[in-house]
């Protein structure tokens, strides 16, 4: 249940995070760290309503009739009363509603399914119209699948043993086509537990979970992981490898980098080796992996379930960036690949220009490498993703 003295905590998270442009996940930690008196229920509800109101912000603004462009207080507390009328919440006898007339936001709400899919759904039109031009007839049912919230997966960590069900908080498995992912049933403060302290077990999307064994990396290869950022997938790698041969993960920030070691001693993870990206690196690294993973910065199109602030940071022009650094990771760093060896380009972007034609364009100078296969994970139970496996030959 929303409360009053958590109205200034949201107005923080919509302004860091919408005006400031600052990860919405990240300024959520903080304001939740910030004050050590609030509980679990405080910090579930705040946490609810706040991603409610970025993912809804302009369907909001819509019901609420302010401009999407108006961040004021009075702006956000008439979105609040809007979202709560929306989800037939009844609306508490604050003062900060006092002003409203409620009568013309439930108007609104009743005219909501005349309106277009933009508004309905709460997209910019850049963004909408782009994706729209891509997707076609497929966007409509994707745009509402990237609005309901993500599930949280976990990933049984195999270097630790076999499964153990009492070892995980409470939870359901996936399917068979993930054996080692599971759906969180009981969502509580899992990296608190003895169990994910002692590396069991990851948190980690089961559309995720499908990159690396799609890889084929087999124990005793020498596999580069070039983009790893913190490290989900290079782990992964690790344990369906058996800690045997070496996983070479890399990154451009040393911060994440840091994390990723610190993620590997957790999880017995003794066959990851971290190294900085840089020209010294890279040139001593050519020709020399049997397997290569790229998972490829992106517009992160495929994750709006989990991120819903970056759709109102992503334009034309920031996709058209992002696919010019597709472009060159698949040209230079392919060179890291040894004759006969395979690679992986993934994203979590269900943009054909991010995907299937970057893959395209780099086999039409690049003879000497072929498609095996690629795979599409739509947005549904899991967040969206896409792979191309490509042989060396």
């Amino acid at each position: 249940m929303l409360h009053p003295a958590h109205l200034s905590a949201l107005f923080e998270l919509c302004r860091r995070s919408l005006v400031d442009g600052r990860a919405a996940d990240k300024v959520m930690a903080d304001i939740l760290k910030a004050d050590p008196r609030r509980g679990s229920r405080d910090r579930a509800s705040i946490a609810s309503y706040g991603y409610d109101l970025i993912r809804w912000w302009r369907t909001l603004s819509f019901l609420s009739d302010v401009p999407n462009t108006s961040f004021e207080v009075n702006s956000l507390h008439k979105r609040i009363a809007a979202l709560m009328l929306w989800k037939n919440e009844t609306l508490p006898p604050w003062r900060e509603f006092g002003h409203l007339k409620i009568h013309e936001i439930q108007h609104r709400i009743l005219d909501l399914p005349k309106q277009p899919f933009a508004i309905q759904e709460s997209y910019p039109d850049e963004l909408h119209s782009l994706v729209a031009m891509e997707l076609g007839e497929a966007w409509p049912h994707i745009g509402r699948e990237l609005n309901v919230p993500a599930a949280v997966h976990l990933r049984w960590n195999t270097l630790k043993g076999p499964y153990q069900r009492h070892l995980l908080p409470e939870h359901q498995a996936f399917g068979p086509q993930r054996p080692h992912a599971f759906l969180l049933t009981d969502r509580k403060n899992l990296f608190s537990l003895p169990a994910f302290k002692e590396g069991y077990f990851e948190v980690q999307d089961a559309g995720s979970q499908a990159i690396a064994p799609f890889l084929q990396a087999e124990p005793g290869q020498r596999v580069v992981d070039a983009c790893a950022g913190a490290g989900g997938k290079t782990l992964h790698l690790a344990a369906l490898m058996e800690n045997k041969g070496k996983v070479i993960a890399m990154d451009v920030h040393g911060y994440k980098l840091e994390e990723l070691r610190r993620r590997a001693r957790r999880a017995s993870a003794f066959n990851v080796e971290a190294k900085e990206i840089n020209k010294t690196n890279l040139n001593r690294l050519r020709g020399s992996a049997d397997r290569l993973l790229l998972d490829v910065p992106c517009s992160g199109l495929g994750v709006l379930k989990r991120n819903p602030d970056a759709k109102w940071r992503l334009n034309r022009d920031s996709i058209s960036q992002v696919q010019k650094i597709q472009a060159e990771i698949l040209e230079n760093y392919s060179e890291i690949l040894k004759s006969g060896g395979k690679m992986v380009y993934a994203t979590c972007s269900i943009l054909p220009s991010e995907n299937q034609n970057q893959v395209e364009h780099f086999l039409s100078k690049q003879p000497n490498f072929e498609l095996e296969e690629e795979c599409l994970i739509t947005p549904g139970q899991t967040d969206g993703f896409y792979m191309a496996r490509l042989r060396k030959k």
